[in-house]
């Protein structure tokens, strides 16, 4: 490892821009897990049996990286809502109103946040007099045809000792970038996504919007890892696959305790609202690959409510962990001895030198070094191709976290080499250079045209004039659409109920 650099600027007069800018206009177990997933399976894709089935809460991934194009910056991106499918309409993927979705960071390694980033979302429908997402093909944000919105606040809390000690709204409404419908709807999506990117105080930036699952593996280690004979490898699982992603970009200088001490914890949560009005913890994520694979089925909802501080509850999980075990018995390659002492002091502290702050409480983070350059040419499997500005210092969108995870697990930093991994080495899509860095979804229109068709019709005279606008008395010429439709239906409806009488007396029996 090479000794750490110290840089950085005071980080005082950064949080008085933001802040006052805006005001006026133990061990945990769960996070060596990180390195144990040699079974690829989705960083937090339906993790958990709770949360799996309420996927607007499920944080799938976080990624924390030193901005490549603006060095003195560090951005941070959360994705929500798994495999989304990208012509899943008509109520297509929209952000929770009845949730907080928060950055944490811990500023001086004791395992406690020192700020909060909370996301907040509010649902706009300009006509609920029909089932459409977008009545026309949309230009903008603000375009009359884009019928339901979202939009956004955003605050920043700061806390000691666990209490918040201040909070500031540094963003008020905020327009969130819409689930690509497809190219007849959004035939720019590219200024759309511009168009979500908003600037704060202080030279920060956020953004929210849907975006291409920038995470790439093989997902089927989980039909007896990989087939129990390496045949089910090479295949991204997650191609083609959406998510909602929440970037915010902020100074380094912010966001560290100081120029001495530039290491910083990452993680996200969600937290939703129950019955009684109050809000509770049903999802966390700091590193990739933890609660699928370290965590057996009894901790898993348990360590989603939990937090850092508390991750020594874990800690068995990862110094005996079970993936190890499960690769030796399917593909005899020797499991480390246990415990593995090895994982707890790189993964649940940071690596000495690197990316370790002093007097680190371990606890289960995504912990970065600000003050490491971007590397000119980014290596995919990070620290242990040399590396040092990727995972598992932070998470870059293009790290391989699978590969080299899995190595790890193996033994790597014990002397015993190897080259493992699911065979993806890269995401489909190519990623941004700029601020979001994400790519763009992929659109509900995927896939080839119609024969015989050129797709050029005009949507917007076929179809959105026979809506009613917005705001207007629902006339006859309005409604045509809708009345045919339900002619239509109630036409098929009658065969449909023909067809189920004669299929009754047929078979002779009743329903």
């Amino acid at each position: 490892m090479t000794p750490i650099s110290r840089t950085g600027a005071g980080r005082r007069s950064i949080a008085t821009a933001l802040c006052g800018a805006l005001a006026a206009g133990g061990l945990a177990a769960a996070g060596v897990t990180a390195l144990a997933p040699g079974e690829a399976s989705a960083s937090s894709h339906r993790e958990a049996p709770l949360i799996s089935g309420t996927p607007q809460y499920d944080n799938t991934d976080v990624y924390a990286f030193v901005s490549p194009d603006k060095p003195d910056t560090t951005t941070i991106i959360a994705n929500w809502i798994p495999m989304e499918e990208p012509a899943g309409g008509p109520n297509f993927f929209t952000f929770a109103e009845d949730a907080q979705y928060d950055l944490r960071i811990d500023s001086n390694g004791d395992a406690q946040e020192d700020l909060l980033f909370r996301y907040t979302f509010k649902t706009h429908t300009k006509n609920d007099k029909t089932f459409l997402y977008n009545t026309g093909p949309v230009e903008s944000l603000d375009d009359p045809d884009l019928n339901i919105t979202q939009t956004y606040d955003l605050e920043l809390i700061k806390l000691k000792n666990l209490k918040a000690v201040s909070k500031t709204k540094v963003a008020d409404d905020v327009p969130v970038a819409p689930s690509n419908v497809g190219k007849a709807s959004m035939p720019d999506y590219n200024t759309l996504r511009k168009q979500a990117v908003h600037k704060l105080a202080g030279g920060a930036q956020t953004f929210a919007g849907q975006a291409d699952d920038p995470f790439f593996l093989d997902l089927r280690v989980f039909d007896l890892l990989y087939g129990g004979n390496l045949s089910e490898v090479g295949n991204d699982t997650l191609k083609g696959y959406n998510v909602n992603s929440i970037a915010l970009q902020v100074p380094n200088s912010f966001i560290a305790e100081s120029h001495e001490q530039p290491v910083v914890g990452i993680w996200s949560t969600t937290q939703r609202k129950n019955a009684q009005g109050y809000f509770s913890q049903v999802s966390r994520l700091g590193n990739p690959l933890v609660n699928e694979v370290v965590n057996p089925l009894k901790d898993k909802d348990k360590f989603n409510a939990s937090a850092p501080r508390d991750d020594a509850q874990f800690l068995e999980n990862v110094t005996n962990p079970e993936l190890p075990k499960l690769i030796e018995a399917i593909y005899k390659i020797p499991a480390p001895d246990e415990p593995r002492n090895d994982l707890v002091d790189v993964f649940l502290k940071g690596v000495k030198d690197l990316n370790q702050p002093p007097h680190v409480t371990p606890s289960e983070q995504l912990r970065l070094n600000t003050s490491i350059k971007p590397a000119a040419k980014p290596k995919r499997l990070g620290v242990l191709d040399g590396d040092n500005a990727g995972f598992p210092n932070g998470r870059r969108l293009t790290d391989d976290v699978i590969d080299a995870s899995l190595q790890v697990v193996e033994g790597e930093l014990l002397g015993a080499k190897n080259d493992l991994g699911d065979a993806v080495n890269e995401n489909d899509k190519k990623f941004g250079k700029s601020f979001p860095y994400l790519a763009n979804p992929t659109e509900g229109s995927r896939g080839p045209l119609a024969k015989g068709v050129d797709g050029g019709n005009d949507v917007r005279s076929q179809l959105g004039d026979a809506l009613q606008p917005a705001g207007t008395e629902a006339g006859s010429d309005d409604m045509r659409l809708i009345a045919a439709s339900a002619g239509a239906g109630a036409g098929g409806i009658v065969l449909i109920g023909a067809a189920l009488m004669w299929w009754r007396r047929m078979r002779n029996r009743a329903y």
